[in-house]
């Protein structure tokens, strides 16, 4: 990059005030590849109490990536210290974008957070401006005009996020609980008296109705893909039924949700009818060794089946089994839904973050914070959110969801 476009890109951190002098002890690089990466992310994972969400795990990365899911060329930002011991590491998926090449967090709608992966809590500290300004410098040597990065918390595990600092408040927030030691007493704060009892009297119909039932987490070739093939067909069913395209249907997503649940990168679970094998409801998440980060949810819409709530029952079971199974935290996404709100006590606040390197991507990036602005406004109206629904499909919706 010639000097003009190197001082245009230093008044921009200026103007930002991303100049500070502690940013100066850190060094940043775009590293080419997710290979040239391996190495130093296996380093910080296996450190004593790195800060992450389940979606960084390397394990996640490389099954999105393998499938060929993302179509923007898998880029990683890594910073150091002054020392050379890493910092932060985050997946970018970087694209052209019109005249405009920009950076995004890696793995699009199917991650749920795209923070970054920091070496401890402590790396987790850097002010929001030391922080910018080094991507600036690492985004100006790799010739990219801008970060776009959707899906920051605000804070994770009691930590603030820096990265939600340099952003717009998104237009929906992601919803979560705290696991206890002791999984009946979670069950018994997670769900009231009153839901427990009608979901027990909910199972009690449903085997009456269909058979005995079984609560399964997917394992093996065999028992993946029978989940993940009702998965495939109750989603499609019910995609079909809004009259909106199926984000499933694709064959790259389709290879990365097989690989990621046999590679352990996510785990899938359904209800089924035990003798036959029927799928009722499927639920899968991304996880780590303290969290289950729902991605994803699908149930049998049979009406003989879905008026005992399988999905729900099978929501009960699987936050038991977790807190059985030692995890801390449970996740149900980004996105507004009545299943969330009636068992998550946590709202997760969450920030679109644009860090501009360019005077064209400063352009692009104060769009982009528009159209969150706009989003949320939309989703804050109930007679908006009922005009979106009817012009869905339109090109003015997908302006909006850009």
């Amino acid at each position: 990059m010639g000097r003009g476009m190197t001082a245009l890109a230093e008044g921009l951190a200026q103007a930002y005030g991303y100049e500070a002098g502690a940013a100066r002890l850190l060094t940043a690089e775009i590293l080419p590849d997710l290979a040239s990466a391996e190495a130093l992310w296996r380093l910080v994972e296996s450190g004593p109490a790195p800060l992450g969400t389940p979606y960084q795990r390397l394990d996640w990365v490389q099954a999105f990536a393998r499938s060929g899911a993302d179509r923007g060329a898998l880029r990683v930002l890594a910073i150091r210290d002054a020392g050379g011991q890493p910092r932060l590491l985050m997946p970018l998926s970087v694209a052209r974008e019109g005249c405009v090449t920009v950076a995004r967090g890696f793995g699009g709608g199917h991650a749920n957070f795209h923070m970054p992966l920091f070496a401890s809590r402590e790396a987790a500290a850097v002010s929001a401006d030391d922080l910018a300004a080094a991507m600036i410098r690492a985004g100006r040597a790799a010739c990219i005009d801008v970060f776009v990065l959707s899906h920051q918390p605000v804070t994770w595990d009691g930590a603030v996020n820096p990265l939600a600092q340099c952003g717009e408040r998104a237009a929906s927030d992601a919803y979560g609980l705290m696991l206890g030691p002791d999984p009946e007493s979670t069950l018994k704060r997670v769900f009231s008296a009153d839901a427990r009892k009608k979901l027990r009297s909910k199972e009690k119909r449903l085997a009456e109705a269909v058979g005995p039932l079984e609560y399964r987490r997917a394992s093996g070739e065999a028992g993946i893909r029978a989940i993940l093939d009702a998965f495939h067909a109750q989603k499609s069913a019910r995609f079909a039924s809004l009259g909106v395209p199926d984000p499933y249907a694709k064959p790259a997503v389709r290879r990365f949700l097989a690989e990621a649940v046999e590679g352990g990168a996510m785990e899938l679970h359904a209800l089924v009818v035990r003798e036959s094998g029927r799928v009722l409801a499927t639920f899968g998440g991304a996880v780590d060794a303290g969290r289950y980060s729902g991605m994803m949810t699908s149930f049998d819409a049979d009406a003989s089946v879905a008026r005992y709530s399988p999905g729900d029952l099978l929501l009960f079971h699987l936050v038991r089994e977790q807190a059985e199974r030692g995890r801390r935290a449970f996740d149900l996404g980004v996105g507004e839904a009545r299943y969330k709100a009636s068992i998550c006590d946590e709202t997760i606040e969450m920030v679109r973050a644009v860090v501009p390197v360019t005077m064209r991507g400063h352009l692009f990036g104060l769009a982009s914070l528009a159209r969150t602005r706009a989003k949320r406004r939309i989703k804050a109206s109930p007679w908006m959110v009922s005009l979106v629904r009817r012009v869905r499909g339109t090109g003015a919706l997908r302006l909006l969801t850009a």
